[in-house]
């Protein structure tokens, strides 16, 4: 029977595909560009004379503009101080007894007892750990930042909500408010508001807009039709019917995006503290970073890590809570003792005030005054073990990173490798690509024959020595088949803005760093993935460890990465993969779980192994929300460029963050939308792979 099977499946591959052919026309390219590009080197290295003058041009319209309005935004900028210099200094008014007690009668109110012994411990180290006041003055940005975001998020979701023409309109511009770096956008903020405070409470509410947005729209589109004939039925007029009968019904999901919002805000405090540090927390964490004290960052990122779990566990709990009658009775019932517990806190807050005016009631000094020993003892373990981290360092660096770089013929050489490719080594690691290729045309399809082709080209030669047009035209077509050519004519449109303006060079660094941490992400996040779905007590232990990865800020991650490998790519590597590698842990779990129970039963009739059943029918079939993880890791990824510039890659994100450091706003632009552009392109392409898939 093997022998039809075989003869089935190769009789449609007698004809020619015409999707194949061009891609034959992409081949032989491919081979005339690598076979010139030692007599024409710019193939490889675009020539700086045939660059745009794009930034100038920016910097001079924005300077133009930016001398007409800076007075109206410096105006709004005294304007919103004001409040935050008010909210700071309640807040840290207030005693650390009346704080606890508050915070842990609304977690208590939120989620019950364990989140409540939670807070009290968390806000215990917060004290013990000498960073109360710090904190207070982070609460204060954040307590001001998301209420400006969830006002204007839910103005914008109604808008988008009831208006089909300018819902495409606000859907792209929340695509780029969500996939640009927050430095990007900090130049053209400090040019308009100046530094200070204000200007990280501003980028704050900014950055954490957009998820207020999409959460009221999608609540908002969800509120069943019979819900709203049955309000216009018992007579309200269009507004009684929008705030009394579909926000409440979106409310759940509206709460979802106050939620987000808040974390995102949060996610800001050390971004905000670069443009307009003060005495807050964020301050704490980038001072001690720059200064390399790493027991004092651990110290004070420990301390945003539990204000985010913390913050996160409130929100969602409220979000959780579904009402069970009259909304004014439900929270006066309900609420009578959480009242009770603040008005309680309240006056604690003023006793303590009167009798202690000095504030004699904070500990002196904490564990940042013991700080040094902790920095000592980190240096000494990262001293001793040394030979450890500089090997896995050294190995990662040698073996990947260099190879994808500049490739395997320029790894190769005595001064990396310890020897050099023979021009034997070299016909016959290209005779193993084509005799692969070949295999695979012969025995599965084209399509994956051609990937092994351009991998193991792309491999020879690194991604710095990648001819250009060949990299744009291959991006292109496989645009053009995989969604139209609307998306191929956006792809290349983008990479040759880029080329023109200069950043091919960060571009290709950028490409090849997200590709190694999105692959390995994959493969150690997917393998863990596998091993949650089939293990109960797994899935719980790593479902604790994703929540508190997806609640740190990102500049968390650059702490540990920065103590045991010091500045590099792959410092900036480990740091990307800790960020990015929840999604694909998350959704392969997810896929795995949710298989169809009666396929898996058919499957494991038919006499196939457990392994066999998770290869050949769980995996296939849960491909779908894989790749759904796949795009979450990949725009994980791109946006930690920016962040792991501080530790000394040279990409996108370190052209963004030089940018910001002379407040050149045409170059931040730039390359703040390149990395957007990288993103929105990896979302398109596998949102239109997914839905081909699925029709197909």
């Amino acid at each position: 029977m093997t022998a039809p099977a075989a003869s089935f499946r190769s009789s449609p591959r007698v004809a020619v595909e015409p999707a194949l052919l061009p891609w034959c026309a992409f081949v032989v390219l491919s081979a005339l560009c690598l076979v010139l590009k030692a007599d024409f080197p710019w193939l490889v290295t675009f020539p700086k004379e045939w660059t745009l003058p794009l930034a100038p041009t920016i910097n001079a319209a924005t300077d133009a503009v930016v001398t007409v309005v800076q007075p109206a935004f410096r105006a709004l900028s005294a304007v919103l101080d004001a409040p935050m210099r008010g909210a700071r200094l309640v807040l840290v008014w207030l005693p650390w007894p009346a704080v606890m007690l508050a915070v842990a009668a609304l977690a208590l109110k939120s989620s019950g007892i364990r989140l409540a012994a939670f807070a009290l411990l968390a806000l215990a180290y917060i004290l013990l750990a000498g960073y109360w006041p710090q904190s207070m003055s982070t609460l204060s940005l954040v307590l001001l930042a998301v209420p400006i975001s969830t006002g204007l998020g839910f103005a914008l979701g109604v808008l988008g909500h009831g208006s089909a023409r300018l819902r495409p309109a606000l859907l792209g511009a929340l695509d780029l408010m969500q996939t640009v770096p927050a430095f990007a956008y900090l130049i053209p903020l400090l040019l308009l508001f100046g530094f200070g405070p204000v200007v990280g409470l501003i980028a704050s509410a900014i950055y954490a807009t957009p998820p207020m947005v999409r959460n009221t729209m999608l609540g908002l589109d969800r509120v069943p039709s019979d819900i709203g004939e049955a309000g216009l039925m018992s007579g309200c007029t269009r507004r009684q019917q929008f705030w009394q009968v579909e926000v409440p019904t979106a409310l759940p999901q509206i709460l979802v995006g106050f939620n987000q919002t808040t974390m995102a805000a949060l996610s800001m405090v050390i971004v905000a503290a670069i443009i307009g540090g003060f005495e807050d927390i964020g301050w704490e964490v980038l001072s001690s970073m720059r200064k390399a004290e790493f027991g004092q960052s651990i110290l004070s990122g420990l301390v945003i890590a539990l204000l985010a779990i913390l913050i996160d566990r409130l929100t969602i709990g409220f979000a959780k809570q579904r009402p069970s009658g009259p909304t004014a009775a439900m929270i006066w019932m309900t609420g009578r003792r959480l009242v009770m517990a603040l008005l309680l806190a309240a006056v604690l807050a003023i006793a303590i005030r009167l009798i202690w005016p000095d504030g004699s009631w904070l500990p002196v000094g904490g564990l940042r005054m013991q700080v040094g020993g902790i920095n000592q003892w980190l240096l000494g373990l990262v001293r001793d073990y040394a030979w450890f981290f500089d090997g896995l360092r050294n190995g990662v660096l040698y073996c990947l990173l260099l190879p994808l770089r500049i490739g395997i013929s320029g790894a190769a050489v005595p001064a990396i490798w310890g020897f050099s490719f023979s021009p034997t080594a070299n016909a016959a690691y290209f005779v193993a690509v084509l005799l692969a290729t070949a295999l695979l045309l012969h025995r599965v399809s084209w399509r994956p024959a051609l990937a092994v082709l351009v991998a193991g080209t792309l491999l020879y030669t690194g991604f710095l020595g990648f001819p250009w047009p060949v990299f744009i035209l291959g991006i292109a077509l496989l645009a053009f088949q995989v969604a139209g050519l609307r998306l191929a004519l956006f792809a290349a449109a983008g990479f040759l803005l880029i080329l023109v303006n200069g950043l091919w060079g960060a571009l290709i660094q950028s490409l090849y760093l997200c590709t190694l941490a999105v692959l390995l992400c994959l493969v150690i996040g997917g393998a863990l993935g596998v091993w949650a779905a089939y293990s109960e007590r797994a899935s719980r232990a790593l479902r604790s460890v994703c929540d508190a990865l997806q609640t740190m800020p990102q500049f968390v991650f650059l702490i540990p990465a920065l103590m045991f490998f010091k500045v590099g790519e792959f410092t900036a590597l480990i740091a990307i993969m800790l960020y990015a590698i929840v999604p694909p842990i998350r959704y392969v779990e997810h896929g795995l779980r949710h298989v169809r129970a009666d396929i898996v039963e058919a499957v494991e009739q038919m006499g196939a192994t457990p392994v066999q059943t998770l290869l050949q029918a769980k995996l296939p079939l849960a491909l779908p929300v894989v790749m759904l993880g796949l795009n979450q890791t990949i725009m994980a990824a791109l946006s930690m460029l920016a962040i792991a510039a501080l530790v000394g890659t040279r990409d996108l994100g370190q052209a963004v963050y030089v940018a910001l450091g002379k407040a050149d706003a045409g170059m931040g632009l730039i390359a703040g939308l390149s990395i957007a552009f990288l993103a929105i392109l990896a979302d398109r392409l596998i949102q239109a792979a997914v839905a081909g898939r699925a029709t197909g």
